[in-house]
């Protein structure tokens, strides 16, 4: 079964929240009972003390352990602070026994049936105390979950180690002893048998009742982070479905969708990104329209033509001379210049073109090109000249052959649209980690606003280029997929001898000679 990323997060939300709680409980259960618990032993060690000090002063009454050791009655006044009275334990260890005032603990009384194990074996006057199930009773509870008293676990022993009440066997090395002092000298020390921690009916409620608080806190909280999460999770994912519905609306073609963000997190980076994306879908769908159209608009022109010339000549109305070939023949080799720029576009956009690159001298090429065309460039009035800025051998990283196509791309262009009478000036520089060529010619110029589109598919300035010199507008797209295969760059300023300047920048090696 798929689920939602909403349900996902809010799982996640709530899962987290769960274990927070969880955490919290056990930690706060865990510092409650350590709180009891370090209570509690500062209670023991108080009431140790006070019984400590009771025994001890008995010890000096009678000089010695001999009465109290006879005397099973001192012994249990003496524990629970009676003042050597033959009286019962307190109130607090026989709860609903009736039992008058001053009655003798040699007859049982009537005793509720919930009573613990060791209240319905109090010891009588004949008994050892305490007698030999002491330790089983010492850790027995009654019906309620309550362990006996902190006095019916204790065993006194003499200086020497000898048991003044208590069993041998009982005791053990996790039996606790505190030594009980007169004058300075030991006369004994109280022997603490293992059991609860815990054992005031008070702090025991209050831990039952914090345990019920806590667990109570704990449903409550967890509610609350699952209220908490459900609109958390809506909130959080509603950037999602704006993004689902820019996208559907992408894939079925309307690339005018947007997503609207805001902030800088994630998710708003993501939707401007999603913006991004959407707004080059758009601009490469119009580029396709335009292209196509002026595609269309450049193959009709000179298919146009030749229909024309040829229905012409097939009515009669233009004589089939060689005039007229010849004029065919220009409109036929314009149109496959046009086939053959397109191609070779198509070509470079896809990087289907090989490069076989080596490493070569830059201004080789360079005047290689100008050398063949110095012809062409001197019967259109234009002069032309090469001047190297430099000291060292440019060496780049190249395919001679493209590099060649890209600058008779360039002197073509400059040859087509430079008035007669101009020049063209080629500067070949070096900086630190580039070379740079400079193609500078004469008017005509080209406008600020047209500089930046003079390197898109069949883009012609309006004045400086028309359909009668041969241009599609497809030079400079072409050359700008060279020098981007080369890992160069190229771009268009105004030059300062009145026309258009095309600088190249083109990555270079480090040179190994002067020249």
């Amino acid at each position: 079964m798929r689920s939602s990323l909403r349900a996902k997060l809010f799982l996640t939300l709530l899962m987290t929240g769960i274990v927070m709680v969880a955490g919290t409980h056990a930690f706060v259960h865990w510092s409650l009972q350590r709180g009891l618990e370090e209570m509690a032993a500062e209670r023991r060690q108080q009431r140790l003390e006070r019984i400590g000090q009771r025994l001890v002063a008995v010890y000096e009454r009678d000089d010695g352990w001999q009465q109290l050791r006879t005397d099973k009655r001192l012994w249990i006044s003496t524990l629970f602070g009676r003042g050597g009275r033959e009286q019962p334990p307190p109130a607090s260890l026989n709860q609903g026994a009736h039992q008058a005032p001053g009655r003798s603990l040699t007859r049982r009384p009537h005793r509720p049936a919930h009573q613990p194990r060791w209240l319905r074996q109090t010891p009588d006057a004949h008994s050892a105390w305490p007698p030999a199930q002491m330790l089983e009773r010492a850790n027995a509870t009654d019906g309620l979950g309550r362990p006996p008293p902190l006095e019916l676990r204790l065993m006194l022993l003499d200086a020497d180690g000898g048991i003044v009440y208590g069993r041998t066997e009982l005791l053990g090395t996790t039996t606790e002893r505190y030594p009980l002092v007169l004058d300075d000298q030991p006369i004994g020390s109280l022997a603490l048998l293992p059991g609860a921690s815990i054992t005031e009916l008070a702090d025991l409620r209050f831990r039952e009742r914090q345990r019920g608080h806590l667990w109570l806190i704990a449903v409550g909280m967890v509610l609350l982070s699952a209220l908490i999460a459900v609109p958390l999770s809506a909130l959080l994912t509603r950037p999602v479905r704006s993004f689902q519905r820019a996208m559907r609306r992408l894939a079925d073609g309307d690339y005018a969708a947007r997503v609207t963000m805001t902030g800088n997190d994630e998710l708003g980076r993501l939707g401007h990104d999603v913006n991004a994306l959407a707004e080059a879908l758009e601009r490469t769908e119009q580029t396709r329209r335009r292209l196509v159209a002026d595609i269309s608009h450049e193959l009709r022109t000179p298919v146009s033509l030749l229909r024309a010339d040829i229905e012409a000549m097939q009515d009669g109305v233009r004589p089939l001379s060689q005039d007229a070939l010849a004029s065919l023949h220009g409109d036929t080799q314009r149109l496959a210049r046009l086939v053959d720029d397109l191609y070779e576009l198509s070509m470079t956009d896809l990087g289907a073109l090989s490069y076989r690159k080596q490493t070569l001298n830059l201004s080789d090429p360079l005047a290689q090109e100008l050398d063949a065309f110095r012809d062409q460039f001197r019967n259109a009035g234009l002069d032309v000249s090469l001047q190297r800025n430099i000291k060292t051998p440019v060496l780049v990283e190249a395919d001679e052959q493209r590099l060649s196509q890209l600058f008779r791309n360039l002197l073509h262009n400059s040859l087509r649209y430079t008035d007669r009478g101009g020049e063209l000036r080629v500067t070949l520089a070096q900086e630190a980690d580039a070379a740079l060529i400079d193609f500078e010619d004469t008017a005509p110029g080209v406008p600020a606003d047209a500089l930046p589109r003079l390197f898109e598919r069949l883009y012609r300035v309006d004045g400086s280029r028309s359909r009668a010199t041969g241009g599609a507008g497809l030079g400079l797209a072409i050359a700008r997929n060279i020098v981007a295969a080369h890992g160069g760059s190229i771009e268009a300023l105004p030059s300062a001898l009145g026309g258009l300047r095309i600088r190249i920048r083109l990555p270079t090696q480090t040179n190994p000679e002067p020249l």
